[in-house]
């Protein structure tokens, strides 16, 4: 690390490149100053020890758009091998005022790339004096997943869920975008999408029930049926846990409030209900 005071950084007890509007990218400063800090940075060790089995991984992850805004829903469950790792882990995150990100994938690894990716926004705001556009925003998160790659092929894979609503649009509406492993983007126009290991029966569930012209309760409401028919038949996704009182984490955007984390007792309400009405189906 280079600790060498310029005329710029004297009198300030910061190194100069501390100082410098040079970079717009975040990550690239910490790159050059403080590698050791980057996501995965201690991947290297854990698979020299033979420790991947046994590394936490976030599964189910939901998003759907709705008139006026879109939304981002995630379960709690974090896995390792056949053990549950955590039951009430967080895997959506607000990024900036208009987006948020979901994590599927090395729970810890996923956490701290959406943690760097909105120091990332915050940071080209910043130094701009504006916001990305939601297509930069995209990309961005394109290029923070890019450079997890060589990590990815040691089996420490992170495939994020990116939701946005797009203020800037001529007809601005929200919008969804997934992701492969190697950086690849990708919009999804059907309206929905999901990912992780019980992401083929959350869009299954989605495809019936999903309608553009819908509010923000019924979107709410198909993504928390998305999320428990998920848990119905992939053991990594965990449905609403009513005894310890653990529910889906659910992120709307709308371009009036922004994006806003629903409240414990707005998730708990749908969930319950949602548990209610599939108790008094019929059994067969």
């Amino acid at each position: 690390m280079d600790h060498t005071f310029s005329r710029l950084g004297a009198g300030t007890g910061l190194p100069a490149a501390y100082l410098s509007a040079a970079s717009l990218s975040f990550s690239d400063f910490l790159r050059s100053q403080a590698p050791e800090l980057l996501p995965g940075a201690r991947a290297a060790e854990l698979n020299n020890q033979g420790a991947l089995s046994e590394v936490p991984h976030g599964t189910t992850i939901v998003a759907v758009t709705y008139a006026g805004g879109v939304l981002l829903a995630g379960d709690r469950r974090a896995t390792s091998g056949n053990l549950i790792a955590q039951r009430d882990m967080e895997k959506v995150y607000p990024t900036d005022e208009y987006s948020a990100v979901g994590i599927a994938g090395t729970a810890g690894l996923a956490v701290e790339m959406v943690r760097l990716y909105t120091v990332e926004l915050a940071y080209y705001e910043k130094i701009e004096g504006v916001p990305l556009s939601l297509d930069g925003k995209a990309n961005k998160l394109a290029t923070t997943v890019r450079e997890n790659l060589t990590m990815a092929m040691n089996g420490l894979a992170v495939v994020p869920l990116f939701v946005g609503y797009d203020v800037d649009a001529d007809s601005p509406r929200g919008r969804i975008v997934s992701y492969d492993v190697v950086g690849g983007r990708y919009e999804e126009r059907a309206g929905f999408h999901a990912v992780g290991s019980g992401s083929l029966f959350a869009r299954s569930a989605l495809k019936k029930l999903y309608d553009p012209e819908g509010a923000q309760a019924d979107a709410v409401r198909w993504a928390v049926e998305a999320l428990y028919d998920a848990a119905d038949d992939d053991s990594a996704t965990g449905g609403p846990d009513l005894s310890r009182r653990i529910f889906p984490s659910i992120i709307t955007i709308t371009g009036a409030e922004g994006a806003v984390r629903l409240s414990e007792e707005e998730t708990s309400a749908v969930a319950e209900a949602v548990v209610a009405d599939r108790s008094q189906r019929p059994r067969g």
